[in-house]
């Protein structure tokens, strides 16, 4: 009897494992759902998490990651203009994120071959960067290539598999229901 009760027992701390190792593994490829639960914040200020509030960025104050982020909420949220203006503050411009949301933010200006160097300058950070996968993919059939949309697709299966968030809504995209 008490063997099952230290089986049972190992078996709820090895799922307990399981879900918090997949829950890290998920939140650090980064999703949207950071960008959804950022704030807005008034133009001209960023939101700090640090102090939980919306500023104006003083003496540069507020992190790179806080402005990269709040970069990707207003991008997201169709204000474009203003994103690149937050990531025109950036101490350092070099990043796989930076890059991307630039390019995020320029292909929704209509700047599609532009967005598109952007994620190039991504990929050449980190070529196992989903995010920047799909988003280069969206591009492509923008530029009516669906041969390199899918090429972005295959790639992006072989880094997080076809459940992932970057794989459905590149999928999606290639089968003719962009993002919104």
């Amino acid at each position: 009897m008490k063997t099952k009760t230290v089986i049972e027992a190992l078996s709820v701390v090895c799922l307990a494992g399981n879900l918090l190792f997949f829950s890290a593994a998920a939140n650090a490829m980064g999703d949207d759902s950071d960008a959804k639960k950022t704030p807005d914040c008034p133009k001209g200020q960023i939101y700090d998490s640090k102090t939980k509030s919306c500023m104006v960025d003083k003496g540069s104050m507020i992190s790179d990651q806080d402005k990269t982020q709040y970069a990707y909420h207003l991008a997201k949220t169709g204000r474009y203009q203003e994103a690149l203006t937050v990531l025109d503050t950036l101490k350092d411009q070099n990043t796989k994120e930076a890059w991307n949301y630039r390019g995020y933010a320029t292909r929704k200006l209509g700047r599609t071959d532009e967005g598109i160097s952007y994620y190039q300058k991504s990929i050449a950070i980190d070529a196992n960067y989903a995010k920047v996968r799909e988003y280069l993919g969206e591009a492509y059939m923008i530029k009516g290539r669906p041969d390199l949309a899918k090429a972005q697709l295959a790639t992006i299966k072989g880094l997080c598999g076809t459940g992932c968030e970057e794989y459905r809504d590149l999928s999606a995209a290639i089968d003719g229901h962009p993002e919104s």
